[in-house]
């Protein structure tokens, strides 16, 4: 359980938003439409979403099982000075599911953006046509079709990871998102 409550009132660091201020505008001096996906985004959403409240924002989600087969960045909170109790024995995948955990509370305790569309990874690998007719008419203007591999979704499935362990952390996200 985190307080994310401070994070819609605080002050935001001033050298925070000089560097991504700067970061877009030497990227939005291209006459296109440009973005970023990045998934340790989602550590400073709030900062984001507020300093950027007529942004498009596309939430894009995966299940959870299959995120935390992989290893990334965010794998363990204290490396962004997020306090949390580390599992025993340094369990790299509960690191994982808590990370996932926190990141997608962040999400849920931020007010929505005005501009704001949720997308499954599953969905954008296995009907990619209709995932991109969603995003542009989100975004207004056209897509391109991307290469994707239908294998990267359900490696938890063939996994030996006792995925039951992570109930409690998982759980209703499974269900909202329609996983479960």
């Amino acid at each position: 359980e985190w307080d994310f409550s401070n994070l819609h009132t605080m002050p935001i660091d001033s050298a925070f938003e000089f560097l991504v201020r700067r970061y877009l505008c030497h990227v939005l001096a291209r006459d296109e439409p440009r973005g970023w996906k990045l998934p340790e985004t989602t550590l400073i959403y709030p900062w984001v979403v507020r300093l950027f409240p007529d942004a498009h924002y596309i939430l894009w989600v995966r299940d959870p099982r299959d995120c935390i087969l992989g290893a990334h960045l965010t794998d363990d909170l204290a490396d962004f000075g997020v306090p949390y109790q580390r599992p025993a024995d340094d369990d790299v995948l509960m690191m994982r599911a808590i990370s996932w955990k926190y990141q997608r509370d962040i999400v849920r305790a931020t007010p929505p953006p005005k501009r704001c569309i949720a997308v499954r990874f599953e969905d954008f690998v296995l009907d990619q046509d209709a995932t991109l007719a969603r995003l542009q008419d989100f975004l207004g203007f056209p897509l391109a079709k991307i290469i994707v591999r239908p294998e990267a979704i359900g490696r938890w499935k063939t996994s030996n990871v006792d995925f039951s362990r992570f109930d409690r952390l998982f759980r209703a996200d499974l269900i909202e998102q329609g996983y479960l």
